[in-house]
């Protein structure tokens, strides 16, 4: 598959995951802390995991397909030696803190969510956003032949 369309389907799957959560960040998230409405938020979750998933299983599917395109295969991944090794490493790196943030969520806080630990919540949802709007900005410096130091 060429580069250009697993690009568009990489930069598709962002649109999705990084809008959801800025929707949900911006938009859902302080009427829930207001209202004291643990439903309202469980209502978005539903509704948006059916497309918010598999966009980020699109991303990874592309993205670790683009590492091996640009050379940059498993064995090369976490070692920093070059501008978009780097950059590949750090999405990695924020992937994995994602996907500990997901197992926290579903496990953990989800099950007992009351309007006690909505802000922990809040906490997770935050930060889920913000790790998806850096891996954003890091996937715009591979443009330029990656991130240096």
């Amino acid at each position: 598959m060429s580069h250009h369309l697993l690009l568009i389907l990489h930069l598709l799957g962002a649109c999705v995951w990084v809008g959801g959560h800025l929707i949900l960040s911006v938009t859902i998230l302080p009427q829930v802390l207001k209202k004291k409405d643990v439903k309202l938020l469980l209502d978005f979750e539903k509704k948006y995991e059916k497309t918010g998933i598999p966009a980020l299983f699109l991303m990874v599917i592309t993205g670790v397909w683009m590492s091996y395109q640009f050379g940059i295969g498993f064995s090369n991944w976490f070692h920093f030696s070059n501008p978009i090794e780097t950059v590949i490493s750090l999405k990695l790196i924020l992937l994995l803190t994602t996907v500990l943030f997901a197992i926290s969520a579903n496990f953990f806080v989800i099950p007992k969510l009351t309007v006690k630990t909505l802000p922990l919540m809040a906490f997770h949802i935050l930060s889920v956003t913000t790790i998806g709007v850096l891996m954003l900005l890091l996937g715009s410096f591979v443009r330029y032949g990656g991130l240096s130091f």
